[in-house]
């Protein structure tokens, strides 16, 4: 008996190791992806906390998912973190700010602006049903050309392309963004239009790495950008049975 116990604590350490060590690779990556450099250690770690909180954003996302069958809707307003009870008419009405208070986590980025969040409007409603539903949200970078490209999604989402259900995004230290007390921060940046253009976005978002270079292909840009990866959603949404 003590022996089998003894087993079953070393496979449960090895899993939590594991785990842990995902987790810490996952961010790793994603601080690599987005290029956090240049701006000493403090503002290194206000973008790995960025990081940490948005994982932690598409983790309650998934959760919410698995337990009411759907994605939640986007917040109220800046300084009203719950769900709109509004069904979203349109893809416009589907995006806003995460909705932070109703998911139970932090709704603002390391420097105090809140997170953004576009969600299909069809996934916002239960059933979700896998067959026929086709999510919307599409995440574009820039090769070495400076030239857009594709890395979720394609221009015209199907039930065969990867399109993404939802994007949770923050606006970074500089330019644009909402803080937390509902005030909007004014975008003191010239030709920033990839920052522009997700902050009006809908249906595409820019994903690249952080530059402060007005000349630079989409001009200066320190957005934050994830994509809930569709799988992953149905798989955490089928161990749950709230998937059809």
């Amino acid at each position: 008996m003590a022996r089998s116990s003894m087993r079953t604590d070393r496979r449960r350490q090895r899993g939590a190791a594991l785990l842990l060590l995902l987790s810490v690779s996952s961010v790793a990556f994603a601080a690599v992806l987005i290029g956090v450099f240049g701006r000493g250690d403090h503002e290194r770690r206000r973008q790995q906390q960025t990081l940490v909180r948005m994982a932690a954003a598409t983790d309650a996302l998934t959760g919410f998912a698995a337990t009411h069958g759907r994605l939640p809707r986007p917040a109220v307003s800046a300084t009203d973190g719950r769900e709109t009870d509004e069904a979203c008419a349109d893809e416009a009405a589907c995006s806003g700010f995460l909705p932070w208070v109703t998911l139970g986590i932090d709704g603002t980025d390391s420097w105090g602006k809140r997170l953004r969040y576009s969600v299909t409007p069809l996934y916002t409603t239960a059933p979700i049903v896998r067959l026929s539903s086709v999510p919307t949200k599409r995440l574009l970078s820039r090769d070495g050309n400076g030239a857009l490209r594709y890395v979720v999604g394609q221009e015209t989402c199907t039930l065969a392309t990867d399109c993404a259900p939802a994007v949770v995004f923050s606006q970074g230290r500089d330019n644009l963004g909402t803080g937390a007390d509902g005030r909007p921060q004014a975008n003191g940046a010239r030709a920033n239009i990839d920052e522009l253009g997700n902050d009006e976005g809908v249906l595409e978002f820019v994903q690249r790495p952080a530059s402060a270079d007005p000349r630079a292909p989409g001009g200066p840009f320190d957005d934050v950008v994830v994509a809930l990866p569709l799988q992953r959603l149905y798989d955490r949404m089928a161990a749950a049975r709230t998937l059809p």
